[in-house]
């Protein structure tokens, strides 16, 4: 069953996102931009995102916020609310700096710590997905599926430079097995296996607010997504000073082929 309280946060967080493409599009390309201390990139409009969407559902529900943008403490904070929310305001902020459109708004709701709806704005398609388990996935108005193809050496794959470099030869097996697009944006990667864009995708440089509105959109599609270095859900707290997650997705017999050929 689902409950009301569900259902009214979902139909909330898709109007916040929606009413945020406007402010995204006007600036895209043009805002100014500053580097973090942790080598990531960030800009006004991802403050203002990130302000206005928590600005109307906070109006609307007693929930945990989480933005990467937002938070004021890099000590890890507890989740104490049923029901949370992961932001990130722009996944592939250099591309949105910079002017490439391959970028994304990610707003995840989780309940009890597990992610049970995404909603990703796919800036370059002009597209919402949006989806989570038990309600299947949506790209804009189309019901979306995870491709159920077993891998081949024309499968294409997501997959961004690691920024361990003890992964590095990871990129050089891929290209050897498969075609590699790298989008320079994860929720994207994760978000195009679910709609089927993409047959699979491995990424070492991800926090949990790059995929946690992307993940449960895999789920639901009817994919995996298998962590590498450690569960990540249910998530108990927020921690900007997280380790970075390592994964990778598709359908059960690409994840097979990339453990296979990974040797993860």
């Amino acid at each position: 069953m689902k409950s009301q309280e569900l259902l009214l946060r979902i139909e909330a967080g898709k109007r916040a996102v929606l009413a945020q493409t406007a402010l995204m599009h006007r600036d895209f390309g043009q805002v100014k931009s500053e580097w973090k201390y942790d080598g990531t990139r960030v800009t006004a409009s991802d403050v203002a995102i990130s302000e206005e969407i928590f600005r109307e559902l906070g109006a609307q529900f007693d929930d945990d916020y989480f933005s990467e943008e937002l938070t004021m403490t890099e000590e890890p904070i507890p989740l104490a609310k049923r029901f949370a929310w992961v932001l990130d305001p722009i996944d592939g902020t250099n591309n949105y700096a910079t002017g490439i459109p391959y970028c994304a708004i990610s707003l995840a709701l989780l309940e009890n710590g597990m992610p049970v709806y995404g909603i990703v704005y796919d800036m370059a398609r002009k597209s919402l997905i949006h989806g989570g388990p038990g309600f299947g996935v949506w790209d804009g108005e189309h019901a979306a599926h995870v491709r159920a193809t077993p891998p081949d050496a024309h499968s294409m794959i997501g997959f961004h430079s690691p920024y361990d470099r003890a992964f590095a030869h990871h990129a050089s097996t891929l290209v050897e097995n498969f075609k590699i697009r790298g989008l320079g944006s994860s929720t994207l990667h994760l978000a195009y296996v679910a709609v089927g864009l993409l047959e699979g995708t491995v990424d070492h440089n991800v926090r949990i607010w790059d995929i946690a509105a992307a993940v449960p959109l895999v789920w639901a599609a009817g994919g995996e997504v298998q962590f590498l270095n450690g569960e990540q859900f249910p998530m108990k707290v927020f921690n900007l000073k997280m380790d970075r997650i390592q994964f990778i997705a598709g359908n059960a017999a690409m994840c097979a082929k990339l453990r296979a050929v990974l040797k993860v």
